[in-house]
């Protein structure tokens, strides 16, 4: 269970929501501006709301009635943004690597060779990011958000640079990752 009730007020845009979902896969849509980003932002760590309330299975990751604010590194929020911001100097296996590296030891979570099965990503592994295709980029990128162990999956517009042929690519290892891990997924779109 994921519940959201948060208030944050910018010069020109105020963002005022609440809802509660379930695990699964949840989408967030509407106009360009309407907070679906900020709503991510806040849910990660990297905006914090004037006053709210945001928890995750029970984990409390912000309460600003009671002084609660736990810091981007420790929520376990995997994010994918739509660039994928892999690291272009290290390979895909490294790249992997590095979300391991942010998981707490004693996380429960998937295994490297469950998640590159899963992605099918297993030749890529000793390639480098620029190399990649988009849709390769979007899967290696997801990799390494699942393999810091998270609580929750963000998923910041992961498809709006690609072209259809690569949205079609990447839609069913989303579907895998609902059905198969059952990690609840937000879904900004």
């Amino acid at each position: 269970m994921i519940s959201f009730s948060c208030r944050l007020a910018r010069p020109r845009f105020v963002l005022d929501a609440e809802f509660a979902f379930p695990g699964g896969c949840t989408a967030l849509f509407g106009a360009s501006g309407s907070g679906k980003t900020t709503i991510a932002r806040l849910i990660a760590g990297i905006e914090r709301p004037d006053r709210g309330r945001i928890a995750v299975d029970g984990h409390v990751l912000v309460d600003t009635a009671a002084g609660i604010w736990e810091p981007v590194h420790k929520r376990r929020v995997g994010l994918v943004f739509q660039d994928g911001q892999l690291l272009p100097h290290l390979s895909v296996r490294r790249n992997l690597a590095y979300g391991r590296y942010f998981a707490p030891h004693d996380a429960k979570g998937v295994d490297f060779d469950e998640i590159v099965a899963l992605l099918g990503i297993g030749h890529l592994l000793d390639a480098h990011p620029p190399t990649l295709s988009g849709g390769e980029r979007q899967r290696v990128a997801i990799g390494r958000a699942l393999l810091a162990a998270p609580r929750l999956l963000v998923m910041d517009e992961p498809l709006a640079s690609l072209d259809a042929e690569r949205k079609h690519e990447i839609l069913p290892f989303i579907e895998r990752l609902r059905d198969e891990l059952r990690l609840p997924i937000v879904y900004v779109s």
